[in-house]
């Protein structure tokens, strides 16, 4: 895989933080200078009578007398005598004063108490002078300094900022989407062809897709087909604790935008600052956010169509965005990035590949049909697990035994074989994995089964039967999801047959097979009982599960539900009848699986198919 080009370095902080350390210790030292704050800050004030009490018993030992104050050093040892200060009273006569030291034999001597006028202008205007410099080197420093906040912190993809260039040639599995976004890459590249047939490039284009699609990594490769430089910011970049902040952000990114056109500003996670404003999100509402916004939207009004600038934003939360920002004029063009099918994912795997030493056995069409439904990052992910996997066992090239530990560890998480398991939960465990494959093996339109392992796993499952689907689907029928659901109850079936008894292993199935047969009665109107109709909220597009708006109803009476109830008891318990009549029936098949799991722990399809023959066929063999 080529590396991500690098942004352009930014500059160091350092010399705000050498400033404010400077401008703290000159402030330290200041306080530490005789003349700032006045002298003998550790005198202790006290009333003129109280001295002349102390004069009269005799515990003053020198008074220095000024014109407005008193300074008495009391009678003690010389190094740890105290000194106490007292301001002279309005008409007091300075022979008075002097007659009565000499009466109590107090030494006395004159001061005039007065800064000189150097040391009054430096207790003045040395302070402000450090905080005018302070300030004027923060003016001067790097970017991100104090006064920096309303700078925006996007950053810069071009020639000059180093690294490889990303094109469509480093994007997979999203073909539609390559072909929408071409246009915006022909209009930068030859703009004056546009403008002659009198057409307008749109203002902005909206990703929408999944976490992982490649949302951001499509965005770069327009830029780099372009050839043009790419701005590239998150949403929660623009929003910081100072109010005003966020907007003239965006003011000055569209600002270097203008500078560098034709170019292209992408905004990732554009949901953190494009949130809907009205409905029950105004209960709390969020005014920086918002004015955020308003400048956005303002800015997107303000493009000039002959600049060449094109707006781009990701997000993977479409239903909550604000409807000012999908009009017609903002973002013109929705492209949806989703997850990527059987041949997309294969064609993901061969680019996450190309710097990977493959065993010639490694089969990607294999690996693409074992990881329905995972996204680009997702599948990057599996590559970079069987590398460590391969590392690990200490070999030069990855074998398709890498790829499998790499996508169940991925699924189903690390394997626990520290994990003592009693005999007889063991034995239940290998009965259960081996229902749910017997019954997928029996069913026309389970998907077949393609390894069976009572390995336990960190997430918590104790066994697992995994299922390759043998092509891409879009639909489902009625028949395929009542055959799913019955595959899914056949573990608890297969423990009541053999153990006797049930057990909490079978609440994941329970829990999946419920929320199958809701849907099918809820959503997909395939229950006599209910009839052809949608009950409860619609799905709508959204890309991650967020609960329900606060006074969202779900849409039908409690009769209804009484009959969806009914109808949903019916059709799981009909499939668990199913399940049971075919275990026991092929009672041998079952105990031969379980038997060899006993044994080896994790079993192929082959040999499953080879135990699940009916015992005619296993003797003729």
């Amino acid at each position: 895989m080529p590396k991500d080009p690098q942004p352009q370095p930014e500059k160091p902080f350092r010399s705000n933080t050498i400033s404010a350390l400077v401008f703290l210790s000159l402030v330290a030292l200041l306080f530490t200078l005789p003349w700032f704050g006045g002298r003998d800050r550790g005198t202790r004030v006290v009333p003129y009578s109280e001295l002349v009490t102390m004069v009269d018993a005799g515990r003053v030992e020198h008074v220095t007398v000024g014109r407005t104050e008193l300074v008495a050093e009391l009678r003690g040892d010389a190094p740890q005598r105290q000194k106490v200060r007292a301001e002279r009273l309005p008409g007091l006569d300075a022979q008075e004063l002097v007659e009565l030291l000499q009466a109590k034999g107090v030494k006395y001597s004159g001061s005039m108490d007065e800064p000189s006028w150097w040391s009054t202008f430096l207790t003045w205007s040395l302070p402000f002078g450090l905080l005018l410099l302070y300030f004027w080197s923060m003016r001067r420093g790097a970017a991100g300094g104090a006064l920096k906040f309303g700078r925006s912190s996007a950053k810069i993809y071009d020639k000059r900022g180093g690294g490889e260039r990303v094109t469509f040639a480093d994007v997979a599995g999203v073909d539609d989407a390559v072909a929408d976004l071409t246009e915006l890459v022909d209009f930068l590249k030859q703009p004056d062809r546009y403008r002659a047939i009198g057409a307008h490039v749109p203002r902005g284009v909206l990703l929408v897709g999944p976490p992982g699609s490649g949302k951001t990594l499509l965005a770069r490769a327009v830029a780099g087909e372009a050839d043009v430089p790419f701005y590239s910011i998150t949403g929660s970049e623009f929003v910081e604790m100072f109010v005003g902040v966020g907007a003239a952000r965006v003011r000055d990114l569209f600002e270097q935008a203008r500078k560098s056109a034709p170019c292209i500003v992408f905004i990732d996670e554009i949901d953190a600052i494009g949130r809907a404003r009205g409905g029950i999100g105004a209960i709390a509402t969020h005014d920086e956010r918002e004015q955020t916004l308003n400048q956005l939207l303002a800015e997107m009004d303000g493009f000039d169509r002959a600049a060449g600038i094109v707006l781009m934003a990701a997000t993977n939360r479409p239903e909550i965005l604000d409807p000012a920002l999908l009009r017609a004029g903002r973002f013109d063009r929705q492209v949806i990035v989703d997850r990527p099918d059987l041949r997309g994912r294969e064609a993901i795997l061969h680019v996450h590949t190309r710097s990977a030493k493959l065993a010639p056995s490694v089969d990607l069409g294999v690996i693409a049909r074992r990881t329905p439904g995972m996204s680009g990052a997702d599948l990057a992910n599996v590559v970079n697990e069987a590398a460590l996997a391969a590392a690990r066992r200490k070999v030069a090239q990855l074998e398709t035994r890498d790829f499998e530990e790499a996508v169940d560890r991925i699924q189903l998480g690390l394997r626990r074989r520290g994990r003592v398991i009693r005999d007889d939960e063991k034995k239940r465990i290998a009965y259960h994995e081996a229902g749910h494959a017997l019954v997928a093996l029996s069913l026309p339109h389970a998907d077949p089964v393609h390894r069976v392992t009572i390995i336990p796993r960190a997430t918590g499952a104790l066994g697992a039967t995994l299922q390759l689907p043998a092509d891409e689907r879009y639909l489902m029928t009625r028949e395929e999801l009542r055959d799913r659901i019955c595959v899914m109850l056949a573990g608890q079936v297969a423990e009541e047959l053999t153990c006797g008894d049930i057990s909490t292993g079978a609440a994941d199935d329970l829990e999946r097979a419920t929320a199958t047969a809701r849907q099918m009665i809820c959503r997909f109107g395939m229950s006599e009982a209910v009839g052809p109709i949608t009950l409860g909220p619609a799905p709508g597009l959204k890309y991650l599960d967020v609960p329900l708006e606060l006074g969202e109803s779900r849409g039908y009476s409690e009769e209804t539900a009484r009959r969806i109830d009914g109808a949903l008891r019916a059709l799981v318990e009909a499939e668990r009848d199913r399940a049971q009549a075919i275990l026991e029936e092929r009672r041998f098949a079952l105990e031969r699986i379980a038997g060899r799991l006993l044994a080896v722990e994790t079993l192929e399809r082959a040999e499953l198919e080879k135990l699940a023959a009916p015992p005619a066929a296993v003797a003729n063999s």
